[in-house]
């Protein structure tokens, strides 16, 4: 079945200056997403996955803290540069999955695509907004590529350190995705 977001509050959301309750809302459209990405998070063990789609780079899902109401997750994809061979994490998240409250918090974003702080730590309300807006429209962009994480036991002798690198995705969607939250986030 595919995805499909409410876009009346999406575009609410984005079209307003934020304040409290407009991210709380934000955060819980997040949790939304991120439980159609991974459905069974809140049972799942310690550990790591790859979800992989023909056309388009690994994303990579870790779960490094599993406690009874929260979910500590880094997500990220990984690329390859083509002149040097190293990898490098963009974007790269580490979340914190509130199941109760049906919320998830950005605790760290570094990503390189917009004009966001490159480093996200103690941020304002704004940077809050920014940062949770840009993970709204990556997980829904994840989404319709068709990424997903089963209910499946995570794989927990994978490490994102020793992850052989995804090919690069062609810059079209990638660049498209920038362009799309650039022009919505200002």
């Amino acid at each position: 079945m595919p995805f499909t977001l409410d876009r009346a509050f999406l575009l609410k959301l984005i079209a307003g200056h934020p304040d409290v309750g407009a991210l709380m809302s934000l955060c819980e459209e997040n949790f939304v997403l991120l439980r159609r990405l991974a459905p069974g998070l809140s049972a799942c063990p310690v550990g790591q996955d790859v979800s992989q789609r023909p056309g388009a780079v690994d994303l990579h899902l870790e779960i490094e803290e599993q406690a009874r109401y929260t979910t500590l997750v880094h997500l990220t994809h990984r690329f390859t540069a083509s002149e040097t061979l190293e990898t490098y994490a963009d974007p790269d998240a580490r979340l914190r999955v509130y199941h109760d409250a049906r919320q998830v918090e950005v605790l760290e974003l570094r990503q390189s695509m917009l004009p966001l702080r490159t480093q996200y730590a103690h941020p304002a309300l704004a940077d809050k907004w920014r940062a949770n807006l840009f993970l709204s429209k990556w997980l829904l962009f994840c989404l319709r590529q068709g990424h997903g994480f089963s209910q499946r036991p995570l794989n927990e002798g994978y490490s994102l350190e020793r992850a052989r690198p995804a090919a690069c995705l062609a810059g079209a969607s990638m660049e498209t995705l920038a362009k799309t939250c650039n022009r919505e986030a200002s």
